[in-house]
């Protein structure tokens, strides 16, 4: 079962990737058309990866300006997947 906080994890990493991914794209491009395209693409995955840690960020699910209270909450959250997988209720 997914609640709101892993599905935007998963949004948040995916877009991440995205920046990345466009970023090399970028980098290994000759034709200026293609470099303009994904220029855009990037400003666009660039924009939804602040708008996915601004929601999170929002909602208590990433403390990005907090190094220990991200690492006391990633430790709760692995605390509790290791129970699921303990309990077979991971499915």
């Amino acid at each position: 079962m997914l609640d709101d906080m892993a599905i935007a994890t998963d949004f948040l990493v995916t877009a991440k990737a995205a920046v990345r991914n466009l970023a090399v794209a970028i980098t290994e491009t000759a034709t200026p058309e293609v470099k303009k395209l994904l220029r855009r693409e990037l400003d666009t995955a660039i924009d939804t990866h602040d708008k996915i840690a601004q929601y999170m960020i929002k909602n208590e699910m990433y403390h990005a300006y907090n190094v220990d209270e991200q690492v006391e909450h990633d430790l709760k959250k692995a605390d509790i997947a290791l129970e699921l997988i303990k309990n077979n209720k991971f499915v």
